[in-house]
This record gives structure tokens, sequence and C-alpha cells, in this order.
């Protein structure tokens, strides 16, 4: 079978350009297959990352076909299946990263951002058995999740919230962070949880976009793993719940604006929530740098539409707001 791929190439220190290979090839076989194809006896300058190609190194990661995915994962006949161009796949390099050359990126702020979370078990403040930490089979279910993730960046690269606020630390650190709290073994739960109980860099600086659940190639699902260190924080007693106002506002504004419009209207959400209504000033000023980059990126809605079944939905949160007792937090608009 023919067909097109639509590599977006970069050299160092110069502009990003498109070139079309066209190569005949098993449409049963990967997109990583075709890349090496291309590279073997068409273009041996072309770059990209790959290791294992077994889905198990997450080297390959890579933006195909507008989304980011694993190269070594992704079969041509599903690619040509979803492709907006009949027989043409188009292959970029991971989003929310400096590009190297072609399709390898920079991964040092990935690898960075990984390492603030301080993604280690820690024991300093128990003594360390002779042997092992034990487990029950029920406390290591609950690491299995987060413990799958291969550190392929695809979740970094589909990242709305990493694309306008460099201070947050991404989905593939909050993941991982997820997995030490839930890890019986580790001793610094309460200092965690502080630390992830930020507006900006932890996970109230989520913007739930649901992109990293989507392009995760092993499950790992870290919009999942970002909520449960979210209820830990809501539901301990340790420093970070005792400061909850702002996540408590996150949490019931999140849920007012969607039983109002069926999703969130995000122009008032930051407002809201960060800016407490307009009366956190220093809140309000921190807005304004990440409310500049989302109107020169286009992101910022300048209306805001219901979303279809918005009567259906309010009335599902109606009837669990009935059942259930919520912290109450004072609302701007009433004082």
């Amino acid at each position: 079978m023919t067909i097109q791929l639509r590599i977006r190439r970069q050299a160092p220190d110069k502009g990003a350009y498109w070139q079309t290979f066209e190569l005949e090839i098993d449409p049963s076989l990967t997109i990583l297959d075709a890349l090496i194809q291309i590279k073997e006896y068409q273009d041996g300058t072309l770059s990209f990352r790959k290791n294992c190609r077994n889905t198990i190194c997450g080297s390959c990661a890579m933006t195909i076909n507008g989304r980011s995915a694993l190269a070594c994962q992704q079969s041509i006949l599903a690619e040509l299946a979803n492709s907006p161009v009949p027989n043409q796949i188009a292959i970029a390099p991971l989003g929310n990263l400096p590009v190297l050359k072609d399709l390898v990126v920079d991964m040092s702020n990935f690898w960075q951002k990984l390492s603030a979370v301080n993604p280690y078990v820690s024991a300093a403040s128990r003594q360390v058995p002779e042997r092992e930490f034990l487990q029950s089979p029920s406390d290591r279910a609950k690491l299995n999740a987060a413990g799958n993730c291969i550190l392929c960046g695809a979740c970094y690269g589909a990242c709305n919230a990493v694309e306008v606020n460099p201070a947050f630390v991404g989905p593939h650190a909050l993941a991982k962070a997820a997995r030490l709290v839930a890890d019986t073994r580790d001793s610094e739960t309460e200092q965690r949880l502080d630390k992830y109980n930020t507006a900006s860099s932890g996970v109230w600086g989520c913007t739930r976009c649901f992109n990293c659940n989507t392009v995760c190639p092993v499950g790992v699902q870290p919009l999942d793993r970002i909520s449960e260190i979210k209820q830990a924080i809501l539901a301990g007693s340790t420093p970070a719940s005792r400061n909850q106002d702002r996540p408590l506002r996150h949490r019931q504004v999140l849920l007012e604006l969607v039983k109002r419009g069926g999703w969130v209207d995000e122009r008032q959400f930051g407002l809201r929530v960060v800016g407490n209504g307009l009366r956190d000033v220093v809140g309000v000023m921190s807005l304004i740098p990440l409310g500049w980059r989302l109107l020169r990126r286009g992101k910022f809605p300048l209306r805001f539409e219901k979303s279809a079944g918005q009567a259906q939905i309010k009335a599902v949160i109606t009837a669990l707001q009935q059942k259930q007792t919520y912290p109450k937090i004072k609302d701007p608009k009433r004082g």
C-alpha cells in the first residue's frame, strides 16, 4: 500500500517546516516501522527516538494526527482511518517541549518537574526493617494504576495547563505523586499533601481537560490520580487540609458552574476560585499573566454557551446534593 507521511521537521536554530514522504508499506505495521523505513531508504537525517518497539520504554512518543501517542503502538491502518486527509498521516514532535531536531524534543523540563514532587518512597522517620517493608495485597493494588506509568511524556505534551502555565508540574508528575500518597510505606504523606496543595504548580493548577487520560498509552489515567490527591487533601487532617478555603472553593465553584451551564465557564472559574470573587487582590493579580497567555493562544472564550443536556446534568447534581452534605464557604456574590 502506498501512503504519505507528512512530517514536521526542524533543524537546530532553524525554523520548522513540513516534509511529505511517500512510501510503499504494509498497513498492518506501525508508525514507527514507517519512520524507520524512511530513515533507512529515503532520508537518513530524519531524527526520532526509539528503543523497545513494544510499548514499554516510552521513547517514541510524538504527535500523530494531532494527538500525543507512541509510534510503536499506533498502526498505520488505524491512523489512516483517523486522518482528516485521505491516505496521509501527519507526524509532529510532542507539544509543550522544546524541539532539538525533527521529532526529538528536549525532556529536561519534564524530568525536572518530576523531580519536584520527590517521587521516591521515604522512610526517614521509620525504623528500616531487617529485610523489607511488607504490604498487604490490597495496599499494593492501590499503586497499580500510577505504577504503570512509563514516563513517555504523552500526557505532558497534550496538557492544556502546561501550555499556558509553566509553573504547573504536569500530569505525569502528579500521577507519580499520587502513587506516593497511596503508598503505606511512605512516611511523608502530610508534607506531600501540603506541597501538592497549591493553586498554580500543584493539583489545583489542573484544568481538567481530560487530555492526559485520553492519550495515556498504558491506562494510568493521570486525571483520576490527580483527583485522588485532591480527595486526600480535602479529607485528611494534615497541614494541607487546615488551609482549605481555596480547595473548597475550587470544588464548589466547579460544581456550581457545571450545574448552571453543563460545563465549566473558565472566564468565571479563575476569578471566583483564585481571586475569591475579586476579594483576593493578590490572587486576581496572579491571574493576569495567565489570562494574557490564554488570549494570545486563542484559548480564552469570549462567549459561553450551555452544553446540550444541561437540564439533565443539573437534575443529577441536585439529586446528589440532596443526599450529601458539603462544606460551606461564602458566596462572593452574596457576601
